[in-house]
């Protein structure tokens, strides 16, 4: 019984661990993604603006 209660506490650590790692990845990510979305609409608004100059 007490190894079976300390292998399931173990699994949630470990469940628990990896999921804060993966918000943060997550977090991380939509970061870059939304800077990466306004560099690609400023290139986009500069080529437009150089073709129809």
């Amino acid at each position: 019984m007490r190894k079976s209660l300390s292998f399931i506490i173990f699994i949630f650590v470990l469940l628990a661990a990896s999921g804060c790692a993966t918000w943060e990845g997550a977090k991380q990510d939509t970061s870059d993604g939304a800077q990466w979305s306004k560099e690609k609409v400023n290139d986009g608004a500069k080529y437009i603006e150089k073709k129809t100059d």
